[in-house]
């Protein structure tokens, strides 16, 4: 009996373990990343809290422009993202660049009246700047804001750039078709005095266009920002320097 006992629990653990090993590794990573709005991955798909399911692999090689129009989940992991600094930024290598929107609007909202129910007020840098900005409660992104903007509060060698931040507003990203990171309440814009775009700075708005790379914020605003899953813009060929949003996925390992 015991060793048919033993026999059983054997037979269930290497399930389980199998099982686990069999989940790709976005799936596993966007699991861990949002364990209160997605709970769990079964044959391909991503089971949401509310039971939803969504597909999240991507087995099939796209070219850059099909990866920055994909709506896949899988594509998300298509360019790694490196903590710290970070120099040479090879051709068209934009990590976090790449989003699902269905992924994002299953989330955070599908409407700006859906996102904007779940929005809350922090005080940007209270000492410093002591803006009032909307953020959303839903991953706990607010708390995670809000740890950025205590640890920034204390260096007043930032506060220039930090001033006239921006967080919320339901828009399309420029030049695209697709709703920006600021639509879902995950994102915030510093201040543009200090801020390099691609698109501003080559005065294009092609993806295929050879750009020479710009930056005015300092490491430290990055490394504070990444400690609470926060990826940074400057992080891309196509740069955008003033932009942080909340992709812990990408920061997790």
């Amino acid at each position: 009996m015991k060793q048919f006992i033993f026999l059983l629990l054997s037979i269930l653990t290497f399930g389980k373990i199998t099982a686990q090993h069999n989940i790709p590794s976005g799936a596993h990573l966007l699991l861990k990343a949002y364990p209160t709005t997605i709970k769990d991955y079964k044959d391909g798909y991503l089971i949401m809290a509310n039971n939803n399911i969504m597909y999240v692999e991507s087995k099939e090689k796209k070219s850059h422009t099909e990866l920055i129009n994909s709506n896949n989940i899988g594509d998300i992991f298509a360019y790694s993202y490196i903590r710290g600094a970070v120099k040479g930024i090879p051709r068209n290598h934009d990590p976090g660049r790449i989003r699902s929107e269905d992924l994002l609007k299953a989330m955070y909202g599908v409407t700006p009246a859906d996102v904007q129910q779940n929005l809350t007020t922090i005080i940007w840098c209270p000492k410093l700047v002591n803006l009032k900005l909307k953020i959303t409660k839903i991953n706990g992104v607010d708390k995670q804001l809000q740890k950025v903007s205590d640890e920034l509060d204390n260096h007043p060698e930032l506060k220039d750039y930090l001033l006239n931040s921006s967080t919320f507003c339901w828009r399309k990203v420029r030049g695209s078709n697709k709703l920006s990171t600021h639509s879902f309440g995950i994102a915030i814009d510093l201040n543009t005095k200090y801020s390099n775009y691609w698109q501003w700075d080559c005065r294009c708005s092609s993806e295929t266009a050879i750009l020479g790379y710009k930056n005015q914020i300092p490491q430290l605003i990055v490394d504070i920002f990444e400690k609470y899953g926060f990826i940074w813009g400057g992080k891309w060929y196509h740069y955008d320097t003033m932009h942080f949003e909340y992709r812990p996925e990408l920061l997790i390992g």
